[in-house]
């Protein structure tokens, strides 16, 4: 729900001296008296990681608290969801609802959501499951149930959670459903928008609402709309000026007509149902769904890592809070170094924007008829004269937790200096997806 008074006492706490539990979360909590990150952190974090062998990653804590404490503001006291799929880091999750301002996680699959829910309370699953396996695993736990929240939109995703466990079997499962938050523009544009769910107008949610409600072994608590174009596009990418003049009216277009639908789907539900949450947003649109009353909360996580994809939007700037390093393994020819993996491509419709970036040094390019490649990656340009096999090339995901799928760490940085280091996912040996 919403926090009394809007977000100036969060991010008071966030960026004064509050004490809050947690080697990491007390870090993140304290930054008034820092300065600002390091637009080129790649160059401290190079010197910092000298003995570490490529190829690493690294998280930036400075930049991290930076994007933290950007994003309670822009949310202006709506509290944040955390998006865990932006950063699939176990312990950056946790500490991170340690902060004031972050309450609850929005996790994309059903094993995740039980594995975080150990720990977490509050565990919203975004996307439908069909994993019978983890249901029966949530119908058993008492616990679990009472943390995890299920999405839905249709009945035969509650025809399938019965077909596993039957409701007098089970504890009530929570579920929330899914509206359709994509906007119908006019021709040629269309359907602008993902598809999610099938679910679009205010009697088609309250008709599912119903059978939620009139059916044993369920309990509707909440409901989510995400509008993915607002949210999830970018509108000032450089050589692109006119297609961003595109993407800006549609998101003006777009956002007064998802707040009215939002509003009235929340109504026709809420004469069936109490809902603890209406959930909306995400990183690229916090402003706009912060300001629709019926929202109460915000699914935000690319922010926090912010990969180089969201360097493109008008409405804010994440500093860099994630990189790699690869080493150069080879020279080709004088103008050209090539170094040992790099094709970690974002997902997403096949692009440029997808591919990794060069960091530094920053005039080197990819190769135009290769580009990133599954066990190398050439690299041309001036300082490929001046490199040599053992040099390291610093380069930028396009997304924020899909780099943590490629390794088992990050060497945590603060202050040009290691502190630490986390595990993600794949380091506590967990592959949800």
């Amino acid at each position: 729900m919403r926090r009394p008074g809007g977000g100036n006492d969060d991010l008071q706490q966030l960026s004064g001296a509050a004490v809050v539990t947690g080697h990491l979360a007390a870090l993140i909590g304290d930054v008034r008296h820092l300065s600002p990150p390091s637009p080129e952190p790649w160059r401290l974090w190079d010197e910092a990681t000298a003995t570490e062998e490529p190829p690493f990653a690294v998280l930036d804590l400075s930049a991290l608290r930076a994007n933290a404490a950007d994003l309670l503001r822009r949310a202006d006291g709506v509290p944040i969801r955390v998006a865990s799929k932006s950063l699939r880091v176990r312990a950056m999750v946790e500490e991170l609802l340690a902060v004031p301002g972050f309450e609850g996680v929005l996790a994309y699959t059903l094993p995740e959501a039980l594995w975080l829910a150990e720990t977490c309370p509050d565990v919203v699953v975004g996307y439908p499951s069909a994993d019978r396996g983890a249901i029966a695993e949530l119908a058993r736990s008492e616990r679990a149930a009472a943390a995890v929240t299920l999405m839905i939109d249709c009945v035969e995703q509650l025809d399938l959670i019965d077909e596993v466990v039957a409701p007098s079997h089970r504890h009530p499962i929570r579920v929330c459903l899914e509206l359709d938050a994509a906007w119908q523009g006019p021709m040629p544009l269309g359907r602008l928008g993902v598809l999610r769910s099938p679910l679009r107008t205010p009697a088609q949610v309250r008709a599912l609402a119903e059978v939620v409600v009139r059916r044993s072994g369920f309990k509707l608590v909440g409901l989510m709309a995400y509008e993915a174009q607002v949210a999830g596009v970018a509108d000032a990418v450089p050589g692109r000026r006119p297609m961003n003049s595109v993407v800006s009216w549609i998101k003006r277009r777009s956002r007064p007509e998802i707040a009215e639908r939002r509003a009235a789907v929340v109504a026709a539900v809420r004469q069936v149902a109490e809902l603890e949450f209406v959930n909306g947003g995400g990183t690229g649109s916090i402003e706009s769904t912060a300001q629709d009353a019926a929202v109460t909360e915000i699914a935000a996580g690319s922010g926090l890592f912010a990969g180089h994809y969201f360097d493109s939007y008008q409405a804010f700037s994440p500093h860099p809070a994630t990189g790699f390093a690869l080493s150069v393994v080879r020279k080709p020819r004088a103008d050209c170094v090539t170094v040992l993996g790099g094709g970690w491509v974002a997902s997403g419709p096949p692009g440029p924007d997808r591919l990794p970036k060069v960091a530094f040094p920053a005039d080197l390019r990819l190769a135009p008829r290769e580009m990133t490649g599954e066990v190398q990656t050439p690299l041309v340009g001036q300082p490929a004269r001046g490199m040599r096999v053992g040099d390291r090339v610093w380069f930028r995901h396009a997304k924020s937790g899909e780099l943590s799928e490629h390794v088992n760490e990050f060497v945590l940085v603060d202050q040009g200096r290691v502190i630490d280091r986390l595990p993600t996912y794949r380091g506590e040996g967990r592959a949800f997806l």
